[in-house]
């Protein structure tokens, strides 16, 4: 029986299995038992109109396929299939870098900053403790404007902050492997209960507010003391039921909502 070789970061969406033994005669029969076998890597692997994605190659042996006769490509019992995903920015079509992909369009993990997330997750709990114990509602209000003007630039509210404070020495990088979209649903999460909370607090209704603006204090605290991002999870848990754009699963080996092992 042939078997496909799967990269590392393909490996969530088959079980984390590296290997997978498939059924077919030709590369195109056997790739499409992959992906009924595995029907969440169906997405990576082909466009909505059928064809393989073009950054994804596939190699029987030290061959490309689309150098042989492409997904028509006849298979014995004993070949092996690899896929490769491309380098981006540029094809790599050597058998020897199976891991390096286009990252957005495969939805596999990039690069996050988690020393942006802890400095803009201590700004969020310090000013929402301070609006408390001064009773501010205006201190509640901007700190919900800055956490939704980050998610709309796709950033950490408070990451001018983070950058004051790097370029003196008081914060030191820690880049790692991961998915920044969870981390912004996330914080577009708080920021909702944030100006719900700043809401009632105009109105009135103080107990709601403040109920919700320690939420988000209570929240954020865990993901900064605990580790576990609970926005991070939801955004996981919607990936894993197929909701319109939760398109990234969790980096292999990675509890949902926890920092990327090995990081």
């Amino acid at each position: 029986m042939p078997t496909i070789r799967i990269p590392t970061p393909l490996r969530p969406y088959v079980g984390g299995n590296a290997e997978v033994a498939v059924l077919g005669g030709t590369v195109g029969s056997a790739l499409q038992d992959l992906t009924t076998k595995h029907p969440d890597l169906r997405k990576h692997l082909y466009t909505d109109g059928g064809q393989l994605r073009a950054f994804v190659n596939v190699f029987l042996a030290q061959e490309d396929v689309r150098h042989l006769q492409g997904e028509s490509t006849p298979l014995q019992e004993s070949d092996q299939l690899r896929i490769v995903p491309s380098v981006a920015g540029g094809l790599d079509r050597s058998p020897k870098s199976p891991t390096s992909a286009n990252v957005s369009d495969v939805g596999l993990p990039t690069k996050v900053d988690h020393s942006a997330l802890r400095v803009n997750q201590t700004f969020i709990i310090a000013l929402l403790v301070a609006a408390f114990v001064v009773n501010n509602v205006w201190l509640v209000a901007f700190v919900a404007a800055v956490m939704s003007a980050g998610t709309l630039l796709r950033r950490p509210g408070f990451k001018p902050l983070y950058t004051l404070l790097k370029s003196w020495g008081r914060v030191r990088p820690d880049v790692v492997a991961d998915n920044p979209e969870p981390h912004l649903f996330s914080q577009g999460l708080g920021a909702v209960f944030v100006i719900g909370g700043a809401a009632s607090l105009f109105v009135g209704a103080a107990g709601l507010g403040w109920a919700l603006a320690w939420i988000v204090i209570a929240l954020a605290a865990l993901n900064l003391f605990g580790g576990f991002c609970v926005g991070c999870f939801v955004y996981y848990w919607l990936n894993r039921v197929h909701v319109p754009g939760f398109a990234k699963a969790p980096p292999p080996d990675t509890f949902p909502g926890m920092k990327p092992k090995g990081s």
